[in-house]
């Protein structure tokens, strides 16, 4: 079992059931998956970029990434329907923790001028996304390999019914939120 998920069970429910007054332990929040999704803009122009793309998804998350498709064509863009566009995984359980973990102990502090990610990316309804925008970060990816530095969106779905819950949640499980004076 992931350290992440042992914490979430020994110290991180106990604290949220004391902070929110939940009669149940089953209403505590908790994080379901994370989703990270890549687009490959240029991918209409160049496939290795997608083939690459997948590559490199698959070795920062440890599961193999899958690719996307269009699902309309836009003649502007030059895309057809069905053309594959960008990699995505969804990670659960044990390897959805294990990233967690990595992204925040070991990427995030790598970005330049990191100060901590914004507390305003979420939905309405406890989920949070953000924006990493070179892929480099990751201690996994080779710099020399690579051939096209490209960024990727990350949704972390949690089971909370208000942001605050879910904030408290992702502040608790080692997320770096700057500090809002």
């Amino acid at each position: 079992m992931a350290v992440l998920a042992t914490a979430y069970k020994d110290e991180i429910v106990p604290k949220m059931m004391e902070k929110f007054n939940y009669p149940s332990v089953m209403e505590v929040p908790r994080l379901l998956k994370i989703s990270i999704n890549q687009g490959i803009g240029e991918a209409t122009q160049d496939k290795k970029l997608v083939d690459s793309a997948l590559e490199e998804l698959t070795m920062i998350t440890g599961q193999k990434a899958v690719p996307t498709k269009a699902r309309k064509s836009v003649s502007n863009f030059k895309l057809r329907e069905g053309m594959t566009i960008g990699a995505r995984v969804t990670l659960r359980r044990d390897r959805m923790y294990e990233f967690l973990d990595r992204l925040v102990a070991v990427s995030l502090p790598r970005v330049r001028d990191f100060r901590g990610i914004s507390d305003r990316s979420f939905d309405g309804r406890g989920n949070y996304s953000m924006g990493i925008t070179e892929q480099i970060i990751f201690p996994e990816i080779n710099i020399d390999k690579i051939n096209k530095i490209t960024g990727m969106d990350i949704t972390f779905v949690t089971s909370a019914n208000t942001d605050a819950e879910a904030l408290e949640l992702l502040k608790s499980l080692g997320m770096p939120f700057k500090n809002q004076n």
